[in-house]
């Protein structure tokens, strides 16, 4: 018996059953203009860089890329007169909370007519196919126009629905707005096809999102498991018409994706959703319309669920994808690794979920691994680039998850096939080398991928010393790592500046940062360092990234509650300002000083620099015992710590920035070793009769005396005098933590009004 539906062309014998991805490609009739309207306008869409979602900022993608990228479009240059990525295009519209537009049309009904359930009915027709359904137009509204619907390979149970239940409710609901979506479709009727798309999608999203809301509604995930299902025998009928299949291509993928959080079961049959579609549509419009998709993450919905069959969907495509592999995986591998940063760092996002996104999003890797496997040998290496950058990124998220182990495991046999060594990940040349493959020149390219490489680079290499089961599947060979970074200060420095990105990454677990202190303290416990001379030894070059991995190892010290762990990194701080030239280690001391709001690291950073300076007067004292060597010692004199610079240091402290006394008993801490330190200089200057620092010349006794210590003087005063009679805690603390700073001051205002007598 012939039969047709809305979506269906008449089935012959021959096509009964599934058909092969080949003669899908084979059949695929031309586009109506339905579907190359929708193509111009998500062209237009991306063009004016999309509608505003969740987090959508940061999942831009550009789509210019994808001019060349497909099959040969020769054969269809008389339909599209542009051949190119913009013509194809969809375009998605703005969103109110509820309800979604695909055209101009809005959606004014709700989402269920008013025909009562009771008007409807359906009959089984058992002539030649004994599990058609066959609905007439009569089924929907008692007044329609006969005219029999069968749906091939949908269950004989759809026989006995007359809207009695919830669930036959939806499922004919479903039957309906489907049978509008065919009949405009098929019609070339624009203005009511994006109406009646617009509507199937605001019943699907109204399906998921009461089963979402309401998890513990066992009947509103159940309607939602039958509808899913619906729609996925639907879409594997083998008589589905290839245009209908398009249309609903732009929509449905993200619609369906949507109920993947409500059950395992809806999860499965998501994947196999979007697998059809990749199946029977294009792998170029797939791919621009998944990577759409994974652009829009909707607020109602569990976002890592959500994002899960569309990357495995990725993952299809990627397989699918017969020429420019590079060029299309590269638009997709920045989205991917942008929305899954977002949703990894949602506080509220489940273990069980994000364990699942890890999980595709780690075969989304293999993935690529293969494609990069079936392509000639010399013609892979920038995918191969690609693909270790993806790893590193890939590996920097996953290990914010307590259960980061497995995933890990699975993606370090990727790193040597991609031509990654265990020296080029700690000091970076392996990612300098790849992102010449893959970006060149192009900065904004250049902006997308650096994003977590590095720390992804950094984190291998603790993962290899924390796990030898990382280390064996990675090649990583730690013990030559550190004996090479250990004999070599260049080296060292770079895996310094590498490890700054775990030190100051606020995502990864504290176990994460005592690893790298440990690896840090392994790497600066030899002793070379003074064996090179300034000439020999300059860091210049990676004056930048120390500072910023000391930067982050100070705030470790402030914020962690692990004891040893703090004492550690305090060690590893010394050793690496150690290892820093004398010319630049004062550079270096004087930025963390001035970069820190934290009171006592500044007291902590002042006492270094007055341990620097004894250990400098120590040796210069036993040069000048040289009288070759004097004249040397005083030209290097002003290079070195005891130098104008040291007033300074002191004056950031004792004079904020914001002008006047510094704020007490808040910066207690600061201020007491300010004027120790300054203590300290006038004391060695006076006693050895030298004015290195300018300490003694007569200006700067004055400008100490009377804009650093006499107000000084006056705040600790006036602070002492409100709480003396106070006997609560506070006052009481108050009180105590000025006692010292108060027996200093008074030491530093003897020192100067004797000096002032005798200045230089």
């Amino acid at each position: 018996m012939k039969s047709s539906v809305f979506c269906f062309r008449p089935t012959s014998p021959e096509r009964v059953g599934f058909e092969s991805l080949e003669e899908v490609k084979s059949s695929r009739t031309p586009r109506s203009p339905y579907i190359k309207e929708k193509c111009r306008n998500l062209m237009a869409w991306i063009g004016k860089g999309g509608h505003k979602h969740y987090g959508s900022s940061d999942f831009s993608y550009d789509p210019m890329s994808y001019a060349l990228n497909f099959e040969d479009e020769s054969s269809r240059a008389d339909e599209f007169p542009s051949l190119n990525f913009s013509s194809r295009l969809p375009a998605t519209p703005d969103r109110s909370p509820d309800i979604k537009h695909l055209g101009e049309t809005p959606i004014t009904d709700a989402v269920f007519p008013s025909s009562k359930p009771e008007s409807r009915n359906c009959t089984v027709t058992d002539s030649t196919a004994p599990n058609s359904l066959v609905f007439s137009k009569q089924t929907l509204t008692e007044s329609a126009v006969k005219s029999r619907l069968a749906f091939k390979g949908i269950a004989s149970g759809m026989a006995e629905l007359d809207g009695s239940s919830a669930a036959d409710t939806l499922l004919l609901e479903l039957h309906q707005i489907l049978n509008s979506c065919s009949k405009s479709i098929s019609g070339g009727d624009l203005s009511h096809s994006q109406t009646s798309v617009s509507e199937l999608v605001s019943f699907l999203d109204s399906v998921s999102d009461a089963a979402i809301s309401e998890p513990e509604n066992g009947d509103a995930k159940a309607n939602a498991f039958k509808i899913l299902s619906e729609i996925y025998q639907i879409l594997c009928s083998p008589s589905l018409d290839h245009e209908i299949m398009d249309a609903l291509s732009f929509e449905l993928p993200k619609s369906a994706s949507k109920f993947a959080g409500i059950s395992p079961q809806c999860l499965e049959i998501a994947d196999n959703v979007v697998h059809q579609f990749i199946r029977k549509c294009s792998p170029r419009d797939m791919l621009s319309i998944l990577c759409e998709a994974l652009d829009s993450p909707n607020k109602t919905v569990k976002a890592a669920a959500y994002l899960s069959p569309l990357i495995s969907g990725l993952s299809n495509v990627f397989l699918s994808i017969q020429r420019r592999h590079f060029e299309q995986i590269k638009v997709a591998v920045p989205v991917v690794v942008k929305v899954v940063k977002v949703i990894s760092s949602e506080p509220d996002s489940q273990d069980t979920e994000l364990e699942t996104l890890f999980d595709r999003v780690v075969v989304n890797a293999l993935s690529i691994q293969t494609v990069c496997t079936n392509m000639e040998t010399g013609e892979n290496g920038k995918l191969q680039a690609l693909l270790g950058l993806y790893v590193l990124q890939i590996l920097a998220l996953i290990s914010v998850s307590a259960n980061h182990l497995p995933f890990a495991l699975r993606l370090a046999s990727l790193l040597p096939y991609c031509g990654i060594s265990c020296l080029g990940l700690i000091t970076g040349s392996s990612i300098d080398t790849l992102s010449s493959f893959v970006i060149g020149e192009d900065e904004e390219d250049c902006s997308r991928f650096s994003s977590h490489v590095y720390l992804g680079a950094s984190l291998s290499v603790i993962l290899a010393q924390k796990y030898d089961e990382f280390a064996r599947a990675a090649k990583l060979d730690l013990s030559a790592l550190k004996t090479e970074l250990q004999n070599n200060q260049t080296k060292k420095w770079q895996a310094i500046g590498m490890l700054k990105h775990i030190f100051s990454s606020v995502d990864l677990p504290w176990e994460f940062k005592r690893d790298a202190v440990d690896f840090l303290l392994y790497i600066t416990s030899g002793d070379i360092s003074n064996e090179l001379d300034d000439e020999h030894n300059d860091c210049s070059l990676y004056m930048t990234s120390i500072f910023s991995a000391l930067q982050a190892v100070t705030m470790i010290i402030i914020y962690t509650s692990d004891a040893a762990l703090r004492k550690n990194a305090f060690e590893a701080l010394k050793r690496v300002l150690g290892d820093i030239p004398d010319s630049q280690r004062f550079d270096i001391l004087k930025a963390l000083i001035k970069n820190s709001d934290s009171s006592s690291m500044v007291a902590i950073l002042l006492d270094l620099v007055r341990g620097e300076m004894h250990r400098e007067s120590t040796l210069r004292m036993s040069v000048c015992k040289d009288k070759a060597l004097e004249a040397d010692s005083k030209s290097r004199q002003n290079t070195l710590f005891w130098s104008t610079g040291i007033l300074e240091l002191v004056e950031s402290v004792m004079r904020p920035v914001a002008g006047g006394p510094p704020i007490l008993p808040d910066n207690s801490d600061a201020v007491l070793s300010a004027l120790n330190l300054y203590r300290y200089v006038l004391m060695t200057e006076s006693a050895g009769k030298t004015n290195y620092t300018g300490v003694r010349s007569k200006n700067n006794l004055q400008k100490a005396y009377n804009e650093w210590l006499l107000p000084l003087r006056i705040l600790v005063s006036s602070i002492e005098a409100a709480n003396k009679n106070d006997n609560d805690q506070l006052a009481v603390d108050t009180v105590c933590a000025l006692n010292p700073v108060e027996l200093v001051l008074y030491r530093c205002l003897e020192l100067v009004e004797e000096n002032l007598k005798h200045p230089v």
